[in-house]
């Protein structure tokens, strides 16, 4: 830690936390008994309380084991939107001593397919929306797939509108290997004892490189405690406190700071499945929110509304997120509205979430932050490893209790994402900053090959292999382009086979595309080349496609 940003520490907070030494799960267990009556979740007026959840945890956990034959260390998908069930699944898997395997719901068939491969799940629970891409892999991989439908956790007369998600009936399940949720909560089937300490295997969400397929990220119920109890902390949430979930629970930052850093306070959460700006000002107003995470594009799209000074949000005391810059008129229209500051941070998912975050009361403007509790941050030449001098521009490298053990069967990717420098164990995280003299981090540039639109991380050579699978494409480079919404967007350069030129369009492309992966990933501009650059080796030349683009862009203005 610097001496630097220690000036800036928040005022009454250790430098030090020590972390609960403990299987992730005991969140659920201490709430239980503190809170037994006390609402954990509210989704469109349902209640599930903190006694409750701990309950049909215990009936979920025991079912994993003895009808799905769920061990210690098994992995287990989970591929839903936000939703009691999620939350339900998630704490049951550890319950059950598995591997929680978190899947972004907008993905399809073949990118399910990679994430059952290479983890090696035979069990998965989906939403019954979500079935459709699920099934074809049961006998695959996957041998049984518990499937909910969301909408039993709403209440009849919902104060929130509910989305046409959660208005569809419950299916009727006929194939082989799928069990109803009732179903499976009817069984009351009782889990064994707890296993699983704190050096145990906990969560394992999928990240990418710029080559390759998605890796798993190895995270151990120590290092996902940390961020847990480093957020909560950070913040000096109360117990009393009410959270307002709209970011994913697939994702790491919605995962810990929205969930479990809410368990691990005993705090209420109003989830909303899919985001709305006026459920969200909904739920403010009638459930008196006091603090929720939101990217920069979701807070610009919350002021925006129309209707926006029609509803109370006084109760707001905190508001923070990552994965964008907050643009400076809409950060100053939130603090004329709400008279808050809102908090930016940095994380990866190889973090768990923060390493960074902007202290209370001391905020700068697109600014990641400092290092939080126990973490080590230095900003080196991405070359030789060693520090820059304050203000110049080099790659972020962060030491603490939050990085992950390495990646999933992958020790080449490991060896090269993990280094040791003067007695510690440093992340490379590939992500390009300077440090200002107080300390404060701020983004410059990214060293890996990655767009990211509205917060989500698209990793081209991925989406280069899936547009492969298209019978009329020969070649296909994937780079970044300026969008006014999404900040930044998906742009491929396509090379089609002679005799589809003139018979297929662009927008036959992106259709395509669109169906066949996940929305944040799909191409949404397409450009028709004849050739793609190439080196002396015959590697495509991203690099000089990608400048292409923004200096078309800078023209364009």
């Amino acid at each position: 830690m610097s001496e630097a940003h220690l000036r800036h520490w928040p005022k009454g907070l250790p430098q030090h936390l020590s972390i609960p030494a403990v299987n992730l799960y005991d969140n659920v267990e201490v709430a239980a008994r503190r809170f037994p009556d006390k609402d954990f979740l509210i989704f469109y007026g349902g209640r599930l309380s903190f006694g409750e959840f701990r309950r049909q945890c215990e009936c979920i956990a025991g079912f994993l084991q003895q009808r799905c034959g769920v061990q210690a260390g098994d992995r287990v998908l989970l591929d839903m939107q936000n939703s009691p069930q999620f939350a339900l699944a998630f704490y049951a898997i550890l319950r059950a001593g598995g591997v929680v395997v978190p899947v972004n719901p907008m993905n399809r068939t073949a990118e399910l397919a990679h994430y059952v491969r290479d983890s090696g799940a035979q069990v998965a629970f989906c939403g019954q929306e979500l079935l459709e891409q699920v099934q074809p892999l049961l006998g695959q991989g996957l041998q049984r797939v518990i499937v909910a439908a969301l909408g039993e956790y709403a209440a009849g007369e919902s104060p929130i509108p509910l989305p046409p998600l959660l208005a569809e009936p419950t299916q009727e399940l006929r194939a082989q290997g799928l069990v109803a949720w009732r179903e499976m909560l009817d069984a009351q089937l009782r889990a064994g004892p707890l296993v699983g300490g704190p050096d145990d295997l906990c969560v394992m969400p999928y990240t990418s490189g710029t080559t390759g397929q998605p890796k798993g990220c190895m995270h151990t119920h120590r290092s996902v405690m940390s961020t847990v109890a480093a957020g909560a902390e950070w913040v000096r949430a109360p117990s009393d406190n009410t959270v307002l979930a709209v970011l994913p629970f697939f994702h790491v930052t919605g995962m810990q700071m929205s969930l479990n850093a809410s368990l691990y306070r005993c705090n209420t959460v109003v989830l909303l499945a899919r985001w709305d700006r006026d459920a969200a000002a909904q739920c403010v107003q009638h459930w008196r929110v006091g603090s929720w995470q939101a990217i920069s594009t979701m807070v610009v799209d919350f002021l925006m509304n129309p209707r926006i000074a029609e509803y109370d949000l006084s109760s707001i005391w905190n508001m923070g997120g990552g994965g964008a810059a907050m643009p400076d008129a809409v950060a100053a229209r939130l603090q004329e509205l709400c008279g808050i500051t809102y908090m930016e941070g940095y994380g990866m998912t190889e973090t768990m979430a923060p390493t960074h975050i902007n202290p209370p009361g001391r905020c700068k403007a697109q600014c990641l932050g400092i290092p939080i509790f126990d973490t080590h941050a230095r900003v080196v030449d991405p070359l030789s490893l060693r520090e820059v001098a304050q203000g110049e521009v080099g790659e972020i490298l962060v030491s603490g209790p939050q990085i992950m053990r390495g990646y999933w069967n992958q020790p080449q990717a490991s060896e090269q994402a993990l280094v040791e420098l003067d007695g510690r164990r440093w992340l490379r995280t590939g992500d390009l900053a300077r440090v200002d003299e107080d300390g404060y981090y701020f983004m410059v540039d990214r060293l890996k090959r990655m767009i990211n639109a509205s917060g989500y991380k698209v990793w081209p050579a991925e989406v280069e292999t899936l547009m492969y699978q298209h019978p009329d494409i020969v070649e296909a480079c994937v780079v970044g382009t300026s969008d006014a919404h999404r900040g930044e967007t998906v742009k491929a350069f396509v090379v089609l086979r002679p005799q589809a030129r003139g018979r297929v369009s662009e927008r036959d492309i992106v259709e395509w595309a669109h169906g066949h992966m996940a929305a944040y990933k799909s191409p949404r501009v397409v450009e028709f080349v004849d050739t793609l650059p190439k080196s002396g080796t015959g590697k495509v030349m991203w690099r000089a496609l990608q400048e292409r683009e923004r200096a078309a862009q800078a023209a364009a203005g």
